[in-house]
């Protein structure tokens, strides 16, 4: 992975994927990026017009399969971790190394959500080019 990761947008420039997961503020906007492609997907499947809410352990158990909570302080919390895949995924929605089509697609085919997520989330590290636990 290169030193620096900066989304194509430009709203910060991170020296390393842990500062990237623990950006509060990208966290934020990850949370409305997450539940509204979360919403479109659960809209395609059902075929309804749906509002949904991902919750903090869903995304925490992602970030557990995903393999992605080694690049955590070793004591966070659940909420700290559901942030992390938001602020993660929002950044690679931002980078173009994810679009909300691909988002969908997952999210819409998999029963279990954290398995999707974790899903979405290994093909980001992957795109970053983290691989075996190395960046």
């Amino acid at each position: 992975m290169a030193a620096k990761m900066s989304s194509a947008q430009a709203l910060k420039k991170y020296n390393s994927i842990e500062e990237l997961l623990l950006d509060k503020d990208l966290a934020a906007l990850g949370d409305s990026y997450v539940n509204f492609v979360y919403s479109l997907a659960m809209s395609q499947r059902f075929k309804r017009p749906m509002g949904a809410k991902v919750d903090n352990q869903t995304l925490a158990d992602a970030v557990t399969k995903s393999g992605l909570r080694r690049f955590l302080p070793h004591r966070v919390d659940r909420q700290t971790r559901g942030d992390a895949a938001e602020a993660l995924l929002v950044f690679a929605w931002l980078d173009d190394l994810l679009d909300l089509n691909d988002c969908t697609d997952v999210l819409s085919k998999e029963e279990d959500a954290s398995e999707a997520f974790a899903s979405l989330l290994r093909t980001v590290l992957k795109k970053l080019g983290v691989k075996h636990g190395h960046p």
